[in-house]
């Protein structure tokens, strides 16, 4: 069990379902912030020096700030992103997908912190303004991106609902659109790229169990179940039943159960009778 199972099993109840229509109706509220009162998204904008100074919700607001302006773009981007988020959702379960947008944030406060500190402990001043810019989730949504292109590689989609593309070149093209932006872009575009980056290296790349996962490991386990699953159905509603005794978990909740792999079949034995009986050959 990694460290996701652990916290899933502690705190698992508090995540949120759907985060993803949250995270875009967040957009569509920013991109009516900028329409109708531009000049209040400048209350939004992730600005350390000003957090510090009291304006808190800036560490939250920011994530209303939508990644386009451009209404075309933006209608494109919520109808795919609820598309890829929804499936990642219930591929992951909800609270490993929490983990992993809420991960993207914390890591992109976190890189900004630590370059206002290093204009302000290195250089003697503070992070002008215009170095971050107007940072949005639009990496962090990219992010959502790569792990679907990852788990689910060989799956098309219909590029602006027309032109069918598999996910692995899509993500080769992103790829090197984002090694692209971090070269020619900007300060805070580039701590953006880097944490969206980071999140998916250390969430993604790093946990071994993520591999079950795949279309392939979800493949075999559905016909396993499927193979097993008329020798796993006993009288009283019991799942489990010992081939020599033949007790059940319903005589006795305490007893566990395994499966002979020296057995020629399906047969399961209680903890009594698991090393002791003869194999069936």
């Amino acid at each position: 069990m990694n460290w996701l199972d652990k916290m899933e099993r502690k705190i698992g109840r508090f995540a949120i379902p759907n985060l993803t229509v949250y995270l875009l109706a967040g957009y569509v509220i920013g991109y009516f912030v900028i329409l109708l009162m531009p000049r209040l998204v400048l209350w939004l904008t992730l600005e350390p020096a000003l957090i510090l100074r009291g304006q808190v919700w800036r560490l939250i607001s920011w994530v209303l700030i939508p990644p386009t302006t451009n209404l075309i773009s933006l209608v494109f981007l919520v109808l795919l992103y609820y598309s890829l988020g929804s499936v990642l959702e219930r591929t992951w379960g909800t609270f490993r997908y929490n983990v992993y947008i809420f991960s993207g944030i914390f890591f992109t406060v976190i890189a900004v912190f630590i370059l206002y500190a290093v204009y302000y402990f290195v250089f003697g001043v503070e992070m002008p303004l215009s170095s971050v810019g107007l940072i949005s989730t639009n990496y962090i949504t990219m992010s959502i991106f790569l792990a679907f292109a990852a788990i689910y590689p060989d799956m098309e989609v219909l590029l602006y609902f027309i032109l069918p593309i598999k996910m692995k070149w899509m993500a080769i093209v992103y790829a090197v659109m984002a090694l692209y932006y971090f070269v020619r872009g900007g300060v805070g575009e580039r701590v953006a790229i880097a944490a969206s980056l980071l999140n998916f290296v250390i969430f993604f790349l790093s946990g071994r169990n993520t591999r079950r996962f795949g279309p392939k490991e979800r493949a075999r386990k559905a016909r396993f179940k499927q193979q097993s699953a008329p020798h796993m159905k006993y009288s009283g509603g019991a799942k489990h039943r010992c081939a020599v005794c033949g007790r059940t978990e319903l005589d006795d909740p305490c007893l566990e159960f395994r499966f002979c792999s020296k057995c020629n079949g399906n047969y399961e034995y209680c903890q009594d009778h698991l090393f002791t009986h003869q194999h069936v050959k």
